[in-house]
């Protein structure tokens, strides 16, 4: 009875497009009420002990970083060492986009963040020269994925908090996977745009306009070496790198690249603040509504269950990825993570499999979420940015989605790309 009350008045809250914080809080509330397992007073005891954690620090840190970067300057700088390197080749800009979301979500930890930095610049030039507005920003909302999947992540960060793995440890994880999605969207961007009757650029710039580009986009191409190096290093934690990153995007967009006024900064700091409110909402609901369902003995019943009718790992896997992939396209990452971690983790582990394995296979199910209605909020970032409909980003989306879907698969049934640089790195 409990368990439909939760289920069901969440699924109400949401079909009435009640924030998912909200609907995640309320639900969670009036079923622990009538249940009367625990006091009135355990709800905001909960959602402040929730939140109270070190590694989720990082959180807000990420934001304001990937925030002061995007603002300060940096993003523009790595579109031209993109360019530079890709823009004599078919397809050169589409490839270009899918490089500066590589590069770009090596700094920001968030995929809507890499949408909007890159594509409010290229999405309008790549239009310009010829690319059709759908397969544009659709590859640009594929691709601004990789803000969750490459290191640092914000998911990854929630995760390891729910799962009480390294963080570390998930960031070395995430490095060779969310390579493979990027070279795979290259790829496609690559034979589509030949498809399409892309031109070779003539973009060819001499050595000096080489060094030139380099050098001013020196400050921009050190982040992920400063960030990722001082941890996997032991030089910081990642909340200690986290704060790191802000330190370092505030000085280079304000003194080295001069992009950053008080105005702006402003602006920069009170945005990143809503959202990490935001996302600290949805954190403390989230573990609200898991912890009601772990009073309810849901995971219990729902492992017993599962582990009853598939004893294979190859297919408990299969099963999952399915699960995560349609819970992906109506709730949001961070929701999700925290409410599906403790119920299947224990299912996973039973079986023998890596909990950060099972993390990163989690991840980018959950970020190919981002690119699927109807809650995609990827396509709604591409949308605002482009001037578009979102049907004509949701045509664009597509193939490439089933590629990533594709990778996703031999990422499940390769472990050693989620763990062989942990290994090598002795984690």
């Amino acid at each position: 009875m409990i368990s439909l009350i939760l289920f069901g008045l969440l699924a109400v809250l949401l079909l009435f497009s009640v924030p998912i914080a909200v609907s995640l809080g309320i639900a969670s509330t009036i079923a622990l009420l009538v249940s009367g397992k625990v006091s009135a007073s355990y709800v905001p005891q909960g959602l402040v002990t929730s939140i109270d954690s070190f590694p989720l620090m990082a959180v807000p840190f990420f934001i304001l970083a990937g925030d002061l970067m995007g603002q300060g300057g940096l993003s523009h700088r790595l579109i031209k060492v993109g360019r530079m390197l890709f823009g004599r080749y078919t397809g050169g800009m589409a490839i270009i986009a899918v490089v500066t979301c590589i590069f770009f979500a090596a700094i920001s930890g968030s995929g809507p963040a890499t949408v909007a930095a890159v594509g409010t610049i290229l999405l309008p030039a790549m239009v310009k020269d010829g690319y059709r507005p759908s397969f544009s920003s659709g590859l640009v909302s594929c691709a601004g994925s990789l803000g969750v999947i490459i290191p640092p992540s914000i998911p990854m960060v929630i995760y390891a908090t729910s799962a009480n793995v390294s963080v570390s440890k998930m960031f070395m994880a995430g490095v060779i996977p969310g390579l493979l999605i990027g070279l795979t969207l290259i790829a496609y961007a690559w034979v589509q745009s030949r498809r399409d009757g892309q031109k070779p650029g003539d973009y060819r710039p001499s050595r000096q306009e080489m060094m030139a580009v380099l050098s001013d986009a020196k400050w921009a191409l050190l982040v992920p070496v400063i960030i990722l190096g001082g941890i996997y290093g032991g030089v910081f934690t990642p909340t200690e790198a986290a704060a790191v990153g802000v330190i370092y995007g505030f000085v280079v967009g304000a003194f080295i690249y001069r992009e950053l006024d008080l105005k702006g900064l402003y602006k920069i700091i009170a945005g990143s603040a809503l959202t990490s409110a935001t996302i600290m909402l949805i954190v403390g609901t989230a573990t609200i509504f898991g912890r009601a369902l772990a009073i309810e003995r849901v995971p219990v019943m729902l492992a017993n269950a599962i582990t009853t009718a598939v004893d294979q790992p190859w297919l408990l896997l299969l099963a999952i990825n399915v699960i995560l992939l349609v819970v992906g396209t109506f709730m949001e990452t961070i929701a999700a993570i925290i409410i599906l971690t403790p119920i299947l983790l224990p299912l996973v582990t039973a079986l023998g499999i890596n909990p950060e394995h099972f993390g990163i296979v989690m991840i980018v199910n959950l970020a190919i979420g981002m690119i699927t209605p109807p809650v995609g909020v990827n396509l709604f970032v591409a949308s605002r940015v482009a001037g578009l409909s979102l049907e004509t980003v949701v045509r664009g989306v597509i193939t490439p989605m089933l590629l990533m879907i594709a990778v996703l698969l031999i990422i499940t049934y390769v472990p050693a790309l989620s763990l062989a640089l942990p290994a090598l790195f002795g984690m």
